[in-house]
């Protein structure tokens, strides 16, 4: 009963910051912006921080189910049309309004007005103790969407820590198969595919499957430890199995001698260096062209 009239007091659709009409995708979108920004694993030394955040719960328990808001907006009308009458009186008709009313609620057990108000109320009471018997699973999922993007927040500066300490990017694995180029199956190889074979190992941060040369993809690793798993034990499908190579990180113990023509002693011509700066170079402007599109199928698949 509590829980029940502290919401009666709040305006849920304000505490989201929400139009009254919006749609349950707009509603959980606010929802998910407000938690995390209050939540209390990122606000340990606020007080405040876990009764806004278990508020915002309570809104998105109500205003995701439609039995449940119907009932919340019924009261929520009927507060708001009574508060406008009362509004519209002067001080001395409201005070004799006000005397009014409470002689008859004293006269009578129930008046009409107080009646409809009071099943409204119960009807809200009884659809906020349904959804706490179901579990909630709409709360349950926003949550585990707030807490999975704190740990990629998390992840992502632990990374950008070792990135500016070691110097290097995340590891990335090139990968070919036998592939025409008229076979829409891509050889068995959809990017759903090589997710499932690939994230066993750790977190795939990008996968790429080249659109002009087929059979061909690059993925990036979150660790080092991720795509060497991959590098030495994925062998892809049975009829068509993946060649599997290093693009970009990988560990000092298992590389060979990055230019062999300097591990000889032999000593490179001008000319010979000048080339070898350029095709440096030219590999990486082609790394920031890979990681850019990444991050552009990145964004495409979150909106």
């Amino acid at each position: 009963m509590a829980v029940t009239k502290e919401l009666l007091q709040m305006d849920l659709y304000a505490l989201l910051g929400i139009e009254e009409q919006a749609a349950d995708k707009e509603v959980k979108k606010a929802y998910r912006q407000k938690a995390l920004s209050c939540h209390p694993d990122k606000n340990p030394d606020n007080p405040k921080a876990a009764e806004l955040f278990h508020q915002l719960s309570q809104a998105l328990e109500v205003l995701t189910d439609a039995a449940a808001r119907a009932a919340y907006d019924k009261v929520r009308k009927a507060k708001k049309q009574a508060a406008a009458r009362t509004q519209k009186l002067d001080e001395k008709r409201k005070r004799v309004k006000l005397d009014l009313e409470a002689r008859e609620r004293q006269a009578q057990a129930q008046g009409s007005e107080e009646e409809e108000e009071n099943r409204s109320t119960r009807t809200l009471e009884q659809e906020i103790a349904r959804l706490r018997e179901e579990g909630s699973r709409q709360l349950q999922e926003q949550q585990r969407l707030i807490q999975e993007q704190i740990r990629q927040d998390r992840e992502q500066r632990l990374r950008g820590k070792v990135e500016n300490n070691e110097g290097k990017g995340t590891p990335k694995l090139k990968l070919k198969w036998k592939c025409k180029k008229e076979d829409e199956s891509q050889g068995g190889y959809s990017k759903d595919v090589l997710l499932r074979l690939l994230q066993k190992y750790g977190e795939v941060l990008n996968l790429v499957i080249s659109s002009k040369k087929a059979g061909t993809a690059v993925v990036e690793f979150a660790t080092v430890k991720a795509a060497e798993l991959a590098f030495r034990n994925e062998v892809g499908l049975v009829d068509n199995p993946l060649k599997i190579s290093w693009l970009e990180g990988q560990p000092q113990d298992t590389a060979g001698p990055s230019h062999p023509e300097l591990s000889k002693g032999s000593v490179l011509s001008e000319r010979d260096y000048e080339s070898l700066v350029m095709m440096r170079m030219r590999q990486a402007a082609e790394r920031q062209q890979l990681i850019a599109q990444m991050q552009q199928e990145d964004k495409g698949q979150l909106t």
